[in-house]
Formats: structure tokens, sequence, C-alpha cells
């Protein structure tokens, strides 16, 4: 039971350490750039400070990870987090947001996430760990999914059914009182990873330096191509952050309708990361990647020329489907590529700092490059900008997969001679 216990508070504190940065945004999108009176790239900048920060702390918080135990790293960082959440319930300016974020970049990111993955890695031993990463992922979105859920029926509350008709104080409100929501959800999550997360004693927790460990893995091609496929897959998922926007500026609803639609979409994570974790350890992580890549490519050239008028809106909300089920089943198995590429157990939080230093740039620019493609066409034609520029990425993943794939049949055939 205590096996269960343990990746379900991974879970949960894995989802909910990112409620307060990313949850506000990419399933309440339109209503924190009304009460903020934020610009699309405004808010694309508020992001790039997160991802400044976010991506100084992936290596030094991968090699923390080698040295501290999960417990005491996953608490510190969410009751952290949720300061900040108390602060942002002030409805700060766009100059003091992106000290939020900032600060938020440090707490999330060289606090938690190496201890993530290394807890999560070591959960699914030797034979697992497709399973194991898909199993995170699976249960990420079930509480990103529920949370967000419950949120939306208290962003409900406060508007009237005519959602365009609500007052500027209703809508303030409303907000301010998700954004307490996430704050009490991560103040909890880190009673029960404290509680939860067994302390592996004093013994365990001295380990040599880390620090060494960089510079064995900057040396590695096949990290770096882990890295490139993490940058693309990356990219997709920041995109679905703004499907939210897209059903109110393109499919014609209303904030309350567009939060609810990217709420029930979240469901889809779950159902995409398992099936992609178990699919993965049956036929290898490297070839499901691949696929899903494909995947994109096709669905958002459909997206890129898809609209209302011109095609049937059920055509439109398939896609979207398809896209965020390839999307998540992608970050369901890339750290799997860890047990695949045989990187060894004791420098994986030194990986795992590096893959995601590289991987998760586009924290820094994808935001600031999207806000700017939809705020200089604003509407229908903006998205389909945007979704061009996911094909060119897509395909960009299907290239760096085959470089993979190069690499590894290359150390096959030096380990053979």
């Amino acid at each position: 039971m205590s096996r269960y216990l343990y990746i379900a508070a991974l879970v949960v504190a894995g989802e909910m350490v990112f409620g307060l940065p990313f949850h506000t945004a990419r399933f309440f999108r339109p209503t924190l750039l009304e009460v903020l009176s934020f610009t699309n790239t405004q808010l694309g900048d508020v992001f790039a400070v997160y991802g400044v920060t976010a991506m100084l702390s992936y290596f030094p918080g991968g090699a923390l990870a080698d040295r501290f135990s999960a417990r005491f790293l996953l608490t510190a960082s969410l009751v952290a987090t949720g300061c900040g959440g108390l602060y942002m319930a002030t409805l700060p300016g766009p100059f003091q947001m992106a000290l939020l974020y900032g600060f938020w970049g440090v707490t999330t990111i060289f606090l938690f996430w190496g201890a993530l993955i290394r807890a999560t890695r070591e959960w699914g031993g030797q034979s697992a760990q497709g399973a194991a990463f898909g199993v995170l992922e699976a249960g990420r979105g079930v509480a990103a999914a529920v949370v967000s859920s419950a949120m939306v029926v208290v962003l409900a509350w406060y508007l009237p059914e005519e959602a365009s008709l609500a007052t500027e104080e209703a809508r303030r409100n409303g907000f301010r009182m998700i954004v307490l929501g996430y704050t009490t959800v991560a103040f909890a999550v880190a009673a029960l990873t404290w509680f939860v997360i067994p302390d592996p004693g004093q013994d365990s927790r001295v380990r040599h330096n880390p620090f060494p460990n960089m510079a064995i893995v900057i040396r590695q091609p096949i990290v770096w191509a882990q890295a490139a496929i993490v940058i693309c897959a990356y990219c997709c998922f920041k995109a679905s952050d703004y499907y939210s926007l897209y059903a109110v500026q393109v499919l014609g609803m209303n904030e309350v309708e567009a939060a609810r639609l990217a709420s029930h979409a979240a469901y889809i994570r779950p159902v995409a990361a398992l099936s992609a974790g178990l699919i993965a350890d049956r036929f290898a992580a490297t070839r499901s990647i691949g696929l899903a890549f494909v995947i994109l490519v096709m669905v958002y050239a459909v997206l890129s020329v898809s609209m209302p008028d011109t095609i049937a809106a059920a055509f439109i909300y398939l896609n979207l489907g398809i896209s965020l089920f390839a999307v998540f089943a992608l970050r369901g198995i890339y750290f799997a590529l860890l047990q695949e590429t045989r990187t060894p157990r004791h420098i994986t939080g030194a990986a795992v700092g590096m893959i995601s230093l590289v991987g998760y740039t586009p924290e820094v620019f994808f935001a600031p490059v999207a806000g700017r493609i939809l705020d200089a066409t604003p509407g229908p034609g903006g998205f389909q900008n945007l979704f061009l520029l996911l094909v060119a990425i897509a395909v960009l993943g299907v290239i760096f997969v085959a470089w993979l794939l190069w690499l590894k049949r290359n150390n096959l055939r030096a380990e053979r001679v």
C-alpha cells in the first residue's frame, strides 16, 4: 500500500506545484487577460521571465536531487509556490507579475523537478519505466482535470449566466478566488508529501558530490538528442495553453464555456499518457514518440486551414482532441528514454537537469513568440499562423527522433566491438 501512496503523492505534487503559474493561464486565459488588462504579448513576456529562471534552475536542481531527499525538496517547493499565490491574489501589474513568475521559476524547478523525476524513475525500477512515467503523467492529468473543473465552478459562481455581461468587479472576484483555491491546494499537497513520502534517512542522503556528473552528461550526444526531442514536445504542449483562447476567438464561446472546454479536454491526458507508457514498454519509447510527432504534423496542418465557417465544427474539435492526445502521450514517455538509452542511475538527476535545461527552453521563447503571432493578426488568422509554426516544430521532432535512433544504433555497435 505504501508504494501506491508514494506514487499518488508524487502524482498530485507533480501537477499541483504548477497550478498557480500554469493552470490559471491555461484554463482561464481569457479571464486572466481581462482581469489583469494584459495583452497576449505581455503575458508571453511574463512567462519568458519564468522560463529564464526555470532554465537556470534545471541543471543545479538536478544535481540537488542527487543529494537531498525528495520529501524535503518537494514539500519546500510546494510551500514556497503557495506563498507566491497569496501575492498573485492581489492582482499585480505586469512588472510585479514578471517578478512573481521569476520566483516561481525557482520554486517549481530548482527545488522540485529533478527530485520528482528521480523519485519516479526509482519507483519504476528496471522494467517499468514507461509505465512509471505514464502513470505520473496520467495521474497529473487527472489532478489537473479535477481541480480545474472545480475552479470552473468557482468562476461560474461569480459570473452571470451570460458571462459577457459580467461586471469588472465580479470577474476580478472570480479570478481572485481561483488563485486562492490553487494556493490552498498547494499548501494541502505540501502536507501530503511531508507525511506520505518516506525520509530515506541521513545515511541515504549523504552522497558524493553530484556536480561532476554534469560534466559527464554534457559530453554525451545521446543526452542532447533527448533534450532536442523534449524541446519539440514541450512547444506542442505549450500551444495547448492557447486552446481556451482559441475557443473564444475562433469557436465563438464565452469565457466560462472556454474554461469548461479546456478543463474537460484535460481528461484526455491520463488516458493518453497511460496508454503511451504501456505501449512504450512494449514497443520502445523512441518509436512511440516518433509516431506521436507524425500525428501532430498531420493534425496541425489540418488545423492551420480549418475555420468554423468553412468546415464542420465537429471536425475541428476532433483534430484538437487528437492533438492533445498526441501531446499528452509525448509528455508521458519522453523521460522513459533515460532507461532506453541506458543512462546510469547515479547520474539520473544530472541527466534530467541537462535534458530539462535544454528541453524546456520553450518556457523562455514559445509564449513571447506565440503572443506576438496572435497579436499581429488578431482572431482566426493568428491561430492559423500559430498552427503553421507547430507543423514545422513537429517535423523537427520527427527528425530528432531519427537522430536518437541513429545514435542508439551506433552505441550498440560500439558495445559489441
